[in-house]
């Protein structure tokens, strides 16, 4: 494992690299973790493969000065300045967060995708919340008050919650980032950022049969925040270029217990 820097416009993108081959498997973390998450994976490569996790913005040791913002275009221009004179088609595998990140990716670069590995994936089911929070004008201005004033974002929260509008694990999820000011101001960029993601899983189905794109589902499952019937219900009339496959655990499938049942999905 070897850990890197490239210069995309003002911004540092840090990420690690293993293997030395022309077929490249772009890797991308779930929310608030690192490229170092898929660490464990680095053994189970096929010779000729090179696996490469990113530090998406506002994450580890990327150094993001491009704004509140990162769309496609921008992340394949960093693909490809990584990946050099080694071309596409890519492997992309991706984790919770980092699974819309590769559905949307997939849908605007098809002919760049040879295989998608989602793993517990975002982005198979619109959250309205984070839909307006991020996607309407009135939304990203509540929101970025509500951070600032942690307590009017509690109640909110404490309200949808007991209308039951808000699911318990999202509730208790967003419930952690409240309690100190850098960790709130976090969540905004993050969830900003990434705004841009936003797969029409219409389209993406039907490039999939086009373009011949295998796609590898895995759910855990005792996860509350991300369910497995939104998997079957994506891959409905794809059955022959995805499958899904449930295991026992939560939310956390991306674990190295899990190395083999990943590394097959890779390979298979």
């Amino acid at each position: 494992m070897h850990s890197h820097y490239i210069r995309y416009k003002a911004s540092d993108i840090h990420y690690l690299r293993y293997g030395t081959g022309s077929r490249y498997i772009f890797c991308f973390h779930g929310y608030g973790e690192t490229a170092d998450t898929f660490s464990f994976l680095y053994s189970h490569l096929l010779p000729g493969q090179t696996l490469i996790a990113i530090d998406l913005p506002f994450h580890g040791k990327t150094d993001w000065k491009e704004g509140i913002g990162l769309g496609s275009q921008m992340l394949a221009a960093i693909m490809e300045e990584i990946s050099g004179t080694n071309h596409p088609p890519y492997i992309l595998i991706g984790y919770s967060l980092g699974g819309r990140i590769a559905l949307h990716y997939c849908q605007d670069f098809p002919e760049r995708i040879k295989k998608l590995v989602l793993l517990a994936p975002d982005g198979l089911k619109l959250n309205p919340w984070y839909w307006f929070a991020t996607q309407t004008r009135m939304g990203s201005a509540l929101f970025s008050f509500t951070v600032q004033r942690p307590a009017v974002l509690s109640r909110i929260l404490n309200t949808g919650h007991h209308l039951n509008l808000v699911n318990s694990s999202i509730y208790k999820f967003v419930r952690q980032h409240l309690h100190r000011k850098e960790v709130r101001s976090a969540l905004y960029a993050r969830w900003m950022c990434m705004r841009f993601f936003r797969p029409d899983l219409r389209r993406v189905r039907s490039l999939i049969t086009q373009h011949n794109i295998s796609i590898r589902l895995l759910y855990g499952a005792h996860d509350r925040m991300i369910r497995p019937s939104r998997g079957e219900k994506f891959r409905k009339g794809i059955e022959s270029f995805c499958t899904l496959q449930v295991i026992d655990s939560g939310h956390g499938v991306l674990d190295e217990k899990n190395v083999q049942v990943i590394s097959h999905l890779i390979q298979s």
